[in-house]
C-alpha cells in the first residue's frame, strides 16, 4: 500500500506537466495561426478561429474564380503533316481530320503547326532551307494580318530549317486556325 501512495503523487505531477505542455503547444499553434491571418484585430482564441475560417472561405472563393478564368482561356492548335493532317488542341478542344488541304506534292515540306491563345499566334514551320526563305515566310505571315513579334530560325542538317514565329492578330484578321495553316502552306509552296 505504501508503494502505491508514493506513485500516485508522481503520476499526478507527470500528468500536470504533460497537460501544461499540451496547453503551451496549443497556445503556440494559435499564435502561429494568428500570424498567418491578414488584418487580425483580436488575438483571443475565439477570434483567431473565427477569422481563420473566414479567411479560408475567401481563399476558396478566390481559388474558384481563378480556376474559372483559366478554364475560359482557350488555346487552339493545328498541325499540318503531309501524310495525314492532324488538327488537335492540346488544352481545351480536340478534333481531328484526315485531309490533305488539296495539295498533292512530292515534297512533304513545309510542315506547319499553329497555336492560338487569345490574340497571340505561335507558328512553327519545318521546311527546306532556301535562299530568302525566312523573309518570304515572314512576308506570307504578315499578308494574313498578323503582326510578327518575334521569329527564330534553327537550321537542322544541311537541307532543313525549323522556324518559330510569334505573332499577334491584327483587327483585320478573321480566319480560322485551320484556314490560316492552309493559306500559309499554299503561300509557302509557291516559293519553295
Amino acid at each position: 500500500m505504501v508503494g502505491s501512495l508514493t506513485r500516485a503523487p508522481l503520476l499526478a505531477q507527470e500528468h500536470v506537466l504533460a497537460e501544461r505542455k499540451r496547453r503551451e503547444k496549443i497556445s503556440q499553434s494559435f499564435l502561429s495561426l494568428a500570424a498567418l491571418i491578414p488584418g487580425l484585430k483580436k488575438k483571443d482564441k475565439n477570434s483567431v478561429l473565427g477569422d481563420a475560417i473566414e479567411y479560408l472561405k475567401q481563399l476558396q472563393e478566390r481559388k474558384a474564380r481563378l480556376e474559372e478564368q483559366v478554364a475560359k482561356r482557350t488555346v487552339e492548335s493545328v498541325k499540318f503533316v503531309k501524310k495525314t493532317t492532324q488538327f488537335y488542341a492540346q488544352d481545351d478542344q480536340t478534333s481531328s481530320s484526315d485531309e490533305n488541304f488539296g495539295t498533292q506534292s512530292k515534297n512533304p515540306f513545309p510542315d506547319i503547326e499553329a497555336r492560338v491563345s487569345n490574340k497571340d499566334v505561335l507558328i512553327r514551320i519545318h521546311c527546306e532551307t532556301n535562299k530568302g526563305c525566312i523573309s518570304n515566310i515572314i512576308n506570307e505571315v504578315e499578308k494574313l494580318h498578323l503582326s510578327v513579334l518575334n521569329s527564330n530560325a534553327l537550321p537542322f542538317g544541311q537541307a532543313t530549317l525549323y522556324i518559330t514565329i510569334v505573332a499577334q492578330m491584327e483587327d483585320e484578321f478573321s480566319m480560322t486556325l485551320r484556314d490560316l495553316v492552309k493559306t500559309l502552306r499554299e503561300g509557302l509552296l509557291n516559293f519553295m
